[in-house]
């Protein structure tokens, strides 16, 4: 496990700027705005040549009941559980506050070892903050300017030590497992007992298949996430739009990796008013675009809505293969008639796909979770499919003898040559004669068979037609 260190404080002193300094990305959300965060969020970190864990959490709060505040506070413990050492945030610009103070008599009672950072100090306005830092009690403050990109050495020079004495002993850990294994086989009498027989050589199934959930306001992806994880990862409640930074959590289902994203709910354009959730549609947005599978989860309270035709025309059109979840399932009382007009909705509304996997859930319950990670499963292999050049052509031909392209000026338009030129989504060059006559209605005609002939349901199918070459141009 690499060390993981968790960036912590009270709201608005610049958490998140540090997190995507370290991460070397604009991961999280940053804004003027105080607790913009909510869920805590890991990424790796990298300093100079250190690598470790980040966890940005959200600003601590003296709240200690079952409202925002409060499950916030509860969401920074949980994170702080799983850190080898604490930075404690102040803004050395508005000096030591109260909640700095209770927070710094809170942190020292952990049993992680922890550092004063003090941030905003790239002018002389910090400096007196700074000083006045010493009085927390957790040593000597480092000054830094997480915007610019001040005083990273001595955050460098203050983790170099904790790394390092965290690798020799993972290094130490490896060292006595080896032996361990060793001694196995030495006294195990030639008997087959696994050890290294479970080589992995497939890419897919050394990299995770990264699966965005998304959906409107409120259907329950949060409650989603938590449950296929089996833990409070990602705050839950009542209120509409709790979640604001896309939640990324590494998971394994069936022996393969998977990287869950739980993302903001996405409303109609016209009702995303104010600059917090249109920071929220576009990182949602971006999960989308980064995801290879999308579990579009529906309120099945609520039935279908235009909004969710929207988001999913979106993932269709990014190229990602989709999974339908119904959840709230549990609560419906006519459900044969309410699938009956999903199905019909996704079918007539969604032309570029085909039998997408739609399955009813209770994410609260925990039913047919397991159902629906199977249906992700399978659709990202379809994703990935790939169909041999000579059996595509051969299956070109038939399908022109009994629907030849229409006539160009009396002549034929013939399908002279097609590959599959990549999958992920599964990609077709079909070469043409007259590529500027040939028409969208045999195009569809073509990508139609292409899935009930080889079994490409669920993903988007991308058709590109290209010019023969001529070979007497010259």
């Amino acid at each position: 496990m690499a060390f993981t260190v968790a960036i912590i404080g009270r709201p608005n002193v610049g958490k998140s700027t540090l997190f995507n300094r370290l991460v070397g990305k604009r991961l999280a959300l940053v804004h003027d705005t105080p607790g913009l965060t909510r869920d805590w969020r890991e990424a790796d970190g990298h300093l100079v040549d250190l690598n470790f864990k980040v966890i940005d959490t959200a600003g601590l709060e003296e709240s200690f009941d079952d409202s925002i505040p409060g499950r916030m506070r509860q969401q920074t413990e949980r994170a702080l559980e799983r850190a080898d050492m604490a930075l404690l945030v102040i803004d050395a610009r508005a000096g030591i506050t109260p909640m700095d103070r209770h927070f710094a008599d809170w942190i020292r009672k952990q049993k992680i070892p922890a550092a004063l950072i003090a941030n905003k100090c790239e002018s002389k306005v910090g400096i007196a903050g700074m000083y006045e830092a010493y009085e927390l009690g957790l040593g000597e403050p480092i000054a830094i300017s997480a915007e610019h990109g001040q005083g990273l050495d001595e955050l460098y020079t203050l983790l170099r030590p904790h790394i390092d004495a965290e690798a020799a002993a993972t290094q130490q850990d490896e060292a006595e497992q080896e032996n361990l294994e060793k001694y196995f086989e030495i006294y195990q009498e030639g008997a087959d007992i696994g050890f290294g027989d479970q080589e992995d050589t497939g890419e897919d199934k050394n990299n995770p298949i990264k699966v965005a959930i998304v959906g409107r306001p409120n259907v329950g992806k949060s409650t989603l996430l938590n449950m296929l994880v089996g833990e409070e990862r990602s705050m839950t409640g009542p209120e509409a739009g709790i979640t604001r930074d896309a939640v990324h959590v590494d998971w394994e289902y069936g022996g393969r990796k998977l990287r869950l994203a739980d993302t903001a709910g996405l409303r109609r354009k016209t009702r995303v008013i104010n600059v917090i959730e249109k920071m929220s549609v576009d990182d949602t947005l971006r999960a989308i675009r980064l995801a290879q599978v999308v579990i579009m989860v529906l309120d099945a309270e609520t039935m279908f809505e235009k909004q969710d035709l929207v988001i999913l025309s979106h993932a269709i059109n990014e190229g990602r293969a989709v999974v339908i979840a119904i959840n709230k399932w549990d609560a419906v009382k006519h459900r044969d008639k309410m699938l009956e007009e999903i199905k019909y909705e996704v079918e007539t509304s969604l032309a570029q796909v085909r039998d997408v996997p739609t399955i009813t859930i209770s994410a609260k319950n925990n039913l047919r979770l397991d159902q629906l990670m199977q249906a992700v499963l399978d659709t990202y292999d379809l994703w990935n499919k790939r169909v041999p050049t000579g059996r595509l052509n051969r299956w070109l031909h038939a399908m022109e003898e009994q629907n030849p392209a229409p006539l160009v000026h009396g002549r034929p338009n013939r399908l002279r040559y097609m590959t599959q030129i990549k999958a992920r989504p599964p990609t077709f060059a079909l070469w043409v004669g007259r590529p500027d006559d040939y028409p969208e209605m045999h195009k569809r005609y073509l990508i139609n068979n292409l899935r009930k002939d080889f079994d490409i349901p669920a993903t988007p199918i991308r058709f590109i037609v290209k010019a023969s070459k001529n070979p007497y141009v010259d």
